[in-house]
């Protein structure tokens, strides 16, 4: 009888082994996860600081019975090693799993910065449940809290933190929040956005030390000392790979995955935060850690164990995010590409942000700050890389018509049609 394991038990390693349980009826499933908890869903975390979801909220599958019924064994353990030759997985509780194909969807882990006393007792991760929990404990209304690190996860975690009502400071190393998502003037405008709501942002800023105690003292690069009874360190996350060194599957950045992301050992396949595929729109392979992208890798990859040979159709780089009631968003090289053309349009009054970038006839990427209503259309012009003809002119001279442009250009040329019902909405 054929045995799939899957070593992840987040989005990605669910859903492949939900997806293969429909396909193989008669098949072996095994999920390995490395946290006591069901398997649970760290988007919905914020969702826990803020009190709109309880613990149970959480959970992927609300019914304590569902693995079982669906004959899905789930074991708590992390892998230490992966023998490709051999074809077997060994655990760090001394288990060893054999396998037909292998999954691996093991996600990221959280970085931790190389600062003196960041492991200090009140300095935490907000990455798991058990995170979220001694979170609660110290994020009571009036606590001082510092968050180290403004990206992506640490504005969704910010949001979460302003509202338990704490007096909260952020320290981003970058010039500029959200560096890797937003250029210089929208980074920059969700920087000011922040401290009109009462939040502390220091930029350009490295934590120093934390020095240990009630409360502790946090030193900072420009020489200032801020009090804290919390800190809670968001510097970003990395591809959960480290078990497979010497394992004789490819990694860069993470693992290298072909169109039906199998990686470069026959039967064994990637998906979700750990993977790296290709990315249509820049050209190269990239890992794109946003759940969207984990579900589609983990369809794909399932399909393909049990030979029904699927590809993917790309990697989505989308990024929407709402920081205290600012929304922005980043599709595509938002960045530019060289020998590309780029136009902004910025009103701060309003607190609103428009930058495409534009390789020949088409848009490449983007970033928005405070223009909810071309979110869909931004997406679709990027991902379905619509020829613009004479509309890349329109939009250079204004960039406020993408709506016009979407339905001219990509309505004609038979791409991403759901940009266009948001019109109809």
């Amino acid at each position: 009888m054929t045995h799939h394991v899957i070593l992840g038990a987040g989005p990605a390693g669910i859903i492949a082994a939900e997806t293969l349980r429909k396909h193989a009826p008669a098949d072996t499933i095994t999920v390995v996860g490395d946290e006591r908890e069901p398997p649970y869903s760290r988007m919905a975390i914020p969702y826990l600081l803020i009190g709109n979801v309880d613990e149970r909220g959480t959970y992927l599958r609300k019914s304590a019975t569902h693995f079982a019924d669906l004959g899905i064994n789930l074991v708590q353990a992390s892998a230490k090693s992966v023998d490709a030759k051999g074809r077997t997985v060994t655990l760090d509780n001394g288990q060893t799993l054999a396998f037909d194909t292998l999954l691996i969807a093991t996600g990221s882990s959280p970085v931790n910065p190389p600062i003196p006393g960041i492991h200090s007792a009140g300095v935490h991760h907000c990455w798991t449940l058990e995170d979220a929990r001694a979170i609660m404990a110290l994020a009571v209304p009036g606590a001082r809290v510092l968050q180290l690190g403004a990206g992506f996860i640490g504005c969704i975690i910010m949001e979460a933190l302003a509202a338990r009502g704490v007096s909260l400071s952020v320290v981003e190393m970058g010039d500029r929040m959200v560096p890797r998502m937003m250029g210089p003037t929208a980074g920059g405008m969700i920087r000011d956005w922040c401290e009109t709501k009462g939040v502390q942002v220091f930029t350009g800023t490295r934590v120093e030390a934390i020095e240990p105690g009630t409360p502790l003292m946090v030193h900072l690069s420009n020489g200032q000392k801020v009090a804290a009874d919390l800190v809670i360190s968001a510097a970003g996350v990395r591809p959960a790979i480290g078990f497979l060194e010497n394992s004789g599957i490819t990694c860069l950045q993470g693992v290298l995955t072909d169109e039906h992301l199998q990686t470069s050992v026959p039967g064994i396949y990637a998906a979700g935060d750990c993977a790296e595929a290709f990315d249509k729109v820049s050209g190269k392979t990239i890992v794109s850690a946003i759940q969207p992208n984990a579900a589609e890798q983990a369809r794909v990859a399932a399909l393909n164990m049990v030979g029904r040979k699927t590809e993917l159709k790309g990697v989505t780089q989308i990024n929407v995010l709402d920081t205290l009631g600012l929304i922005s968003a980043s599709f595509g090289n938002w960045e530019g590409v060289a020998g590309g053309e780029q136009v902004e349009l910025t009103d701060k009054a309003e607190g609103r942000h428009l930058s495409l970038q534009f390789k020949g006839d088409v848009m490449v990427g983007c970033n928005s700050v405070g223009w909810t209503e071309h979110v869909g259309v931004m997406r679709g012009l990027v991902e379905g890389q619509v020829k613009l003809g004479s509309w890349k002119a329109t939009l250079m001279a204004d960039p406020t018509r993408l709506m016009d442009a979407y339905l001219a250009s990509a309505q004609g040329q038979g791409t991403w049609s759901g940009a266009a019902d948001e019109r109809r909405r």
